[in-house]
């Protein structure tokens, strides 16, 4: 699956700080890797991280599970789920940052998702 994921949140992911990353939506396919796609300004494909879990439950209670490795504050967490009673968040593994940063057309997509997309060929990494 491809994410666009602000650059600030891919730098915690890759720093260990954020170990969860929060969607209101919960994509419909088992998916076990998360394609980073970071947006503006770098907007590229910088690397992917291992998907351990997939959490979906009440926002207060997800926060309360999660909150240690959240790499976001409460106040930012409470805005992004704002009229929401459930939250979804991805448990994140082991990631790989790409030595070579790709764009998105190198991967053979035109315009990057707005929540998640899914891939089925393996992007190359080197």
């Amino acid at each position: 699956m491809l994410l666009s994921i602000n650059p600030e949140h891919v730098k915690n992911i890759f720093q260990g700080v954020k170990a969860y990353e929060y969607r209101k939506v919960l994509c419909k396919r088992k998916v076990d890797k998360i394609i980073l796609y970071a947006t503006c300004p770098i907007k590229k494909v910088v690397g992917e991280v291992e998907v351990l879990d997939v959490l979906k439950m009440d926002k207060e209670k997800l926060w309360a599970i999660t909150k240690e490795k959240s790499g976001i504050t409460k106040k930012f967490y409470d805005q992004y789920y704002k009229d929401r009673d459930t939250a979804v968040a991805y448990k994140l593994g082991e990631f790989t940052i790409y030595d070579i940063p790709q764009t998105l057309e190198d991967i053979g997509i035109k315009i990057a998702p707005q929540s998640y997309m899914y891939l089925t060929d393996e992007i190359e990494t080197s």
